[in-house]
């Protein structure tokens, strides 16, 4: 009789275990989400798949975080890493078209910070695609961003990397500053960086003095007779090509009364890894220390 109980026990036990559902085991997903930089919040179902990047720094992180095969549309302007010019090209990206944006069936959308880009966001609301905003200014913006898209790409391990060694690389003590550096974006009106910029904070844990960092903006239009008046030692420019050619301006009469244009002392960065806030800053800080040392 005992073994015949027992054996009653554990079949009750066995079959109340299988009773029990088996979802119950299941760990929880959690819907990614995040507030961007225009402080909306961001909430997916999953992990976007299909994801079009309107900014070339957005694109480069995107990679980074390890998403580069969900992105499915990018701008014409978004040449790096080299596997992102197969990513088929959906437009601009300031004022998109929005129509070229939807028929690439994306599940995110990545816009860069701007009023330009107001209509666009509004579109994209309206159509009931998911759409995040990224300012990319500064290291600190890169971090924040990396943590942002990697979140919302299912990438958030790889997200909370790239911001972490980037928060080591601003924590730098810079180094005295010994090269007073003007950089010049443009040149009719001359447009010029200042303090809120990712070349300027680079350029500081490199050893450059901007003259114009009383300039809190990214950028902003300057006289040319105040370029003349600070007087730097060096002209920046950020050159496009492979091959550094010396700035159309610089040969013209009103430009030759800044003493370095003069001189020819004109400092040529790398596009591609100056032309845009980028997650390889610390490569950027190593480029730029030895052009300072050089003078090229």
């Amino acid at each position: 009789m005992r073994r015949a109980s027992s054996r009653l026990l554990l079949a009750a036990v066995l079959g109340l275990a299988a009773c029990v559902p088996r979802h119950r085991h299941r760990p929880i997903v959690r819907a990614p989400a995040a507030t961007d930089d225009a402080g909306r919040a961001v909430t997916l179902t999953a992990p976007a798949r299909r994801v079009v990047s309107l900014a070339p720094s957005s694109t480069e992180l995107l990679f980074a975080v390890g998403a580069g095969r969900q992105v499915v549309g990018r701008t014409t302007w978004c040449r790096y890493p080299p596997a992102a010019l197969a990513v088929p090209v959906v437009g601009d990206g300031l004022e998109p078209n929005v129509e070229s944006v939807a028929a690439v069936r994306p599940d995110l959308v990545v816009l860069y910070q701007s009023p330009s880009n107001g209509a666009a966001l509004a579109q994209l609301e309206h159509l009931g695609i998911p759409a995040v905003v990224l300012k990319q200014d500064r290291l600190a913006d890169v971090a924040r961003d990396a943590r942002i898209l990697g979140t919302l790409t299912g990438h958030a391990a790889e997200g909370d990397s790239i911001a972490s060694a980037l928060d080591v690389v601003a924590a730098r003590r810079p180094p005295v500053a010994h090269v007073r550096i003007a950089y010049v974006v443009w040149d009719n009106p001359p447009i010029v960086i200042g303090a809120g910029s990712f070349l300027d904070e680079v350029g500081r844990l490199a050893g450059a003095d901007n003259v114009f960092h009383d300039l809190k903006a990214a950028s902003a239009p300057v006289s040319l007779e105040s370029i003349v008046a600070r007087n730097p030692d060096v002209i920046a420019v950020v050159d496009d090509s492979a091959a550094p050619a010396t700035p159309a301006f610089a040969t013209r009469p009103e430009w030759r009364a800044v003493p370095a244009i003069r001189a020819g002392r004109i400092l040529h960065l790398p596009g591609t890894l100056f032309g845009r806030p980028t997650p390889r800053a610390a490569e950027a800080i190593a480029v730029f220390t030895r052009l300072l040392a050089t003078g090229r």
